[in-house]
């Protein structure tokens, strides 16, 4: 294990590496950032929980959490695989140069794990992180948006297609949804995830909602499939992974499974269903065709890495 990042804290702030027994905490500071930002949490705690445990992140090197001098949660950053990081800074701590010392605290962590570029997203209305972010040479790269869709009434599901038979995820069904959704999504991110992080992030989450999941069969194979979560103390539904194979793409089968899924958590009660999807896939029509629309967005920044230590003031 390398030695660990420096880290410049403002006075008044200490620092460890975040644990799974901190989950609820980091939760907790998370949905006070996105209240702030939007008005709604859209992160899980076992959300936070799959990242925390996702293999190739060693949290004793790859995360930070940050308190204050009372030890309150003020903020937590972590960086996975060299590419990608995530920070957080609670409201109340913004201004004072910790969000500063936590980018530069990720670039470092980056730069030490032969990473040549980091990326950073970044929810659309946060103007004092992008300014910061803009600010050490990161440039916008994708959009992403959430979308929604309101169901005061039961969803109408259409007939599946001919040859297609949908029906419920069911056990055993883990490894085929593993190489259908990530050969789809190889088509646009070109990085692949091992099994073992794929189903962390997935199919072994608590809130995987399996009944809420339908899957497209031909002859015997998955050809399509809709990952759903059942989060709770919510009244939303959530639809985390989209996915139909090539050869079976334009017959109406992502149509089908998707107003299935939006019936199935109907009928649960939950009167709205969202997920979230990227620029890059192209996939932003189709949810539009089936009557859902963009609730928030949120910006993909990227910066190529080099030896620099940039000390910029910001959040």
């Amino acid at each position: 294990m390398s030695a660990p990042p420096r880290l410049r804290l403002p006075p008044g702030y200490r620092s460890r590496p975040a644990t799974l027994t901190d989950v609820p905490a980091i939760h907790g500071l998370v949905a006070t950032c996105e209240r702030d930002l939007h008005g709604r949490v859209d992160t899980a705690a076992d959300s936070i929980a799959a990242d925390l445990a996702r293999p190739g992140l060693d949290p004793e090197s790859d995360t930070l959490l940050v308190h204050d001098a009372g030890g309150a949660p003020a903020g937590w950053a972590w960086v996975h695989g060299g590419r990608r990081s995530m920070i957080d800074v609670h409201p109340r701590h913004r201004g004072k140069g910790l969000g500063s010392a936590l980018l530069a605290w990720a670039e470092e962590r980056a730069r030490r794990a032969g990473s040549a570029r980091l990326a950073q997203t970044l929810p659309d209305g946060d103007r004092t992180a992008a300014a910061l972010l803009l600010s050490r040479r990161y440039q916008p790269y994708i959009t992403q948006w959430l979308l929604r869709i309101d169901m005061p009434g039961e969803p109408e599901v259409p007939e599946a297609p001919p040859g297609i038979t949908v029906r419920p995820f069911r056990p055993g069904d883990e490894r085929a949804a593993y190489r259908l959704t990530e050969d789809a999504f190889d088509e646009w991110q070109q990085r692949r995830k091992p099994y073992e992080e794929w189903a962390r992030l997935t199919v072994e989450r608590p809130t995987f909602a399996p009944a809420l999941s339908p899957v497209a069969i031909a002859d015997g194979r998955m050809v399509g499939a809709v990952l759903s979560l059942a989060v709770p103390d919510s009244d939303e539904g959530y639809i985390d992974r989209v996915a139909v194979r090539r050869d079976h793409r334009d017959r109406g089968i992502a149509r089908s499974l998707l107003r299935e899924a939006f019936r199935g958590f109907w009928l649960r009660g939950r009167r709205s269903c969202v997920l979230w999807t990227h620029s890059a896939t192209g996939a932003l029509s189709l949810y539009e065709r089936v009557g859902m629309t963009v609730a928030q967005g949120s910006t993909v920044f990227s910066k190529a890495l080099d030896d620099e230590g940039d000390a910029v003031a910001g959040l």
